[in-house]
């Protein structure tokens, strides 16, 4: 009934295992992949014709996690998987991004690839897995893909790089490098290492591109076993369209790209776009019938010959920079009043305002997947609005892009924040994108660290990020240092960087053509530490360290340790202690199971009051000590005063004064206010008070002789 086919190897001691033929049999392709007991299955199909007009590719990844995968049932009312969650439309970018360039050129057929993690060991992620499944479906479906690709997770610890590390391996990794690339080139990086440097991040992804070469053997033996015919595609040849329209408009184009400004540059190319359309589009003098779409990508072609020729030829760019002049920057910290920390971060026309919020125990999220519900204090999320590149355009929930981007910076300022032991506060990040011509992301990182040091979180050191590009043709190339929107949209390569002085901290990279060489990629990160060290700079005029305490309007946090057995009664029946302390002083309080309190509040004597409050609930008191109380009873042997939070104790009636009493009630009434000395513990455990050896009005003790405690 089936006809099964499927490779193994043994992958960085493992079995990695790709079979199809027997599940998902009416995909174009489909293939499970199986690494330890995680598998995925993954499924291409794609339409057999274009749509009318159709003038861009439309290639969709989808990756899914099930819950049943690991055992689990979905949180929430319907109990059944919904919308993505943030790792997996990250996880679909992560593939999305290696393969969409090796799609042959001008293919315009609907593609669409599905990755479901059917089973997860809690050891092996699906996402690399799912990179790999993908390349195998797609050569598998016949489509006019030119792969296939591999991929691989990267460690490094102890001066040794770790292939495929688990996910608690990971724990203790310097670094991790998700890679993907064909048997002759990297196509894609997305990384978060540890202030490493630039020849340790190159040795890695070298290191996982050596690693995935058996990988695509695999896959290859697979294809020559069950892959489809090829798809019959012959991509349209725009070469006299192309032609027609450098003879029409070539020198218009030329002139609009050397303006600087991008508004004009934009105009000005515009009014050339119309021009050419107006003169060859449906008329007599147009090479053939050109149609709409035809001139579309012909003119696109001629938009990068203009760009692309001149950086080659003359070494300089759009406005007027050499290949490693970084756009002037402006730096302000500390720009909106009310927030706990801020920034506004400028380069050329890129500019993001990053606002820090510092919050409690109360305000960490909640992330539910395969692994169980885990909790993050650290949370930055990128809005990027139609306004910031001058447009009107529909305001929706957060995108793929928003999302990835967010990601992106992220892991870049992450490995510099504080311990939790160090700085016990939860941290919101928001980055608004107010204009945008080339990498917003890397304006993201560095305003995201100018206003996480101006809330006072003591950040380890500053972080940077830059963006590079990349003009390849032949043997010539290019590497463009601060890239701007138009250079990333008709160049080669996004290669960007972020760090400290010390290293990198976050590497990503894609490719959009079939792969870069080594020597390419050490001088895009040579080049890289020199913009990022530049950038470094410039942000040190507005705020060179951490400011040395939270701002006023942030919460102060403070943090003590009581026994793990008083835990029970800090709490109170029913919660009822706490409630009332967080009531009565107005302080937010966070008790964990091993002892640990966190008391909150903006106001310190909010704070100062419930620390005193909880100590007076589990501390001892001692022995020999003088405290302040209040009467709560009166009796004929004496009086009970409340002196330690709620602990009583009694004044015997020969202790209430120097001289003889003959009544209680003649020294002392409910409510008094009283000093008392703890003279100690009776046989059976009760509280012995004395007023007669401190001074009432002072609280001073009284120096009555030897026998003064008798």
């Amino acid at each position: 009934m089936f006809n099964k086919q499927s490779v193994s190897l043994e992958w960085a001691g493992r079995t990695l295992t790709i079979e199809t033929g027997q599940v998902a049999r009416q995909a174009d392709g489909a293939v499970m992949v199986t690494y330890g007991d995680t598998k995925v299955l993954a499924t291409a199909c794609f339409a057999k014709s274009a749509k009318p007009g159709q003038d861009f590719f439309p290639l969709t990844v989808n990756y899914m996690e099930k819950y049943y995968a690991s055992g689990r049932i979905p949180g929430g009312f319907f109990k059944r998987e919904g919308r993505p969650t943030e790792k997996e439309t990250l996880t679909s970018r992560l593939i999305d991004r290696p393969i969409r360039p090796l799609f042959v050129k001008g293919f315009k057929n609907e593609v669409q690839v599905v990755l479901t993690c059917m089973s997860y060991d809690l050891e092996n992620d699906a996402d690399i897995l799912g990179m790999i499944g993908a390349s195998a479906a797609l050569v598998l479906s016949g489509a006019p893909f030119m792969g296939p690709i591999g991929a691989a997770r990267v460690g490094y610890k102890d001066g040794e790089y770790i292939i495929n590390p688990t996910i608690a391996e990971l724990e203790e990794s310097d670094l991790d490098l998700v890679m993907a690339g064909t048997a002759d080139a990297v196509m894609m990086v997305e990384s978060e290492a540890y202030e490493l440097s630039e020849d340790v991040m190159l040795g890695a992804v070298m290191a996982g591109h050596e690693a995935i070469q058996p990988v695509i053997d695999a896959i290859i033996d697979l294809a020559e076993k069950a892959a489809k015919e090829p798809f019959e595609f012959e991509a349209e040849d725009n070469s006299d369209a192309l032609a027609a329209i450098q003879k029409l408009v070539g020198k218009d184009l030329s002139a609009a790209y050397s303006m600087t400004e991008k508004l004009e540059r934009q105009a000005a190319v515009g009014a050339a776009r119309d021009r050419a359309k107006e003169a060859l589009v449906g008329t007599d003098d147009a090479p053939g019938e050109m149609t709409g779409e035809a001139f579309k990508t012909a003119f696109k072609e001629a938009e990068a010959a203009v760009v692309r020729g001149d950086i080659l030829k003359t070494g300089k760019r759009i406005d007027g920079r050499s290949l490693d002049q970084v756009r002037p920057i402006e730096a302000i910290a500390g720009f909106l009043p009310r927030t706990h920390g801020s920034s506004l971060f400028t380069r050329g026309e890129t500019q993001a305002i990053c606002v820090t919020t510092l919050g409690t125990s109360d305000d960490e999220q909640f992330i539910d997947g395969l692994d169980g519900t885990t909790k993050s204090k650290f949370m930055l999320h990128y809005n990027f609005p139609p306004y910031s590149v001058g447009e009107a355009g529909r305001m929706l929930s957060p995108g793929r892009r928003e999302i990835g981007h967010g990601k992106l910076a992220w892991r870049a300022v992450n490995p510099m924040r504080p311990s939790l032991e160090e700085f016990p506060y939860t941290i919101r990040l928001v980055s608004e994108i107010t204009e945008s011509n080339g990498s917003s992301s890397m304006a993201t990182v560095c305003g995201a660290s100018l206003a996480l040091m101006d809330a006072g979180v003591p950040m380890k050191r500053a972080v940077a990020g830059i963006a590079m590009g990349l003009i390849l043709e032949g043997e010539k190339f290019a590497v463009l240092s601060d890239i701007l929107g138009d250079e990333d949209h008709l160049g080669d390569m996004d290669f960007k960087v972020a760090g400290t002085t010390e290293g990198v901290t976050s590497l990503q990279m894609d490719i959009k053509i079939a792969g870069i060489t080594e020597q390419i990629m050490k001088i895009a990160l040579d080049q890289a530490k020199g913009g990022r060290t530049h950038i470094l700079g410039e942000m040190a005029k507005a705020l060179d360290h951490s400011r040395d305490e939270v701002g006023e309007f942030a919460p102060r946090i403070e943090t003590l340790k009581i026994p793990t057995d008083k835990i029970r009664e800090v709490i109170g029946t029913g919660g009822k202690v706490i409630r009332e302390i967080v009531e009565k002083t107005g302080a937010k309080i966070n008790i964990e199971d091993d002892g640990t309190v966190k008391v909150a509040s903006a106001d310190g004597k909010q704070i100062e009051a419930a620390i005193k409050w909880i100590k007076s609930i589990t501390d001892e008191p001692e022995v020999g000590v003088v405290y302040q109380g209040t009467v709560v009873k009166t009796a004929d042997f004496g009086a009970f005063v409340n002196f330690f939070g709620s602990r009583d104790g009694l004044v015997h009636i020969s202790q209430l004064a120097s001289q003889r009493v003959g009544k209680t009630t003649d020294v002392v009434k409910e409510g008094d206010k009283v000093w008392v000395k703890l003279l100690g513990f009776d046989e059976r455990g009760k509280v012995r008070l004395s007023m007669k050896v401190v001074n009432q009005d002072t609280g001073e003790e009284v120096k009555q002789g030897e026998d003064e405690e008798a």
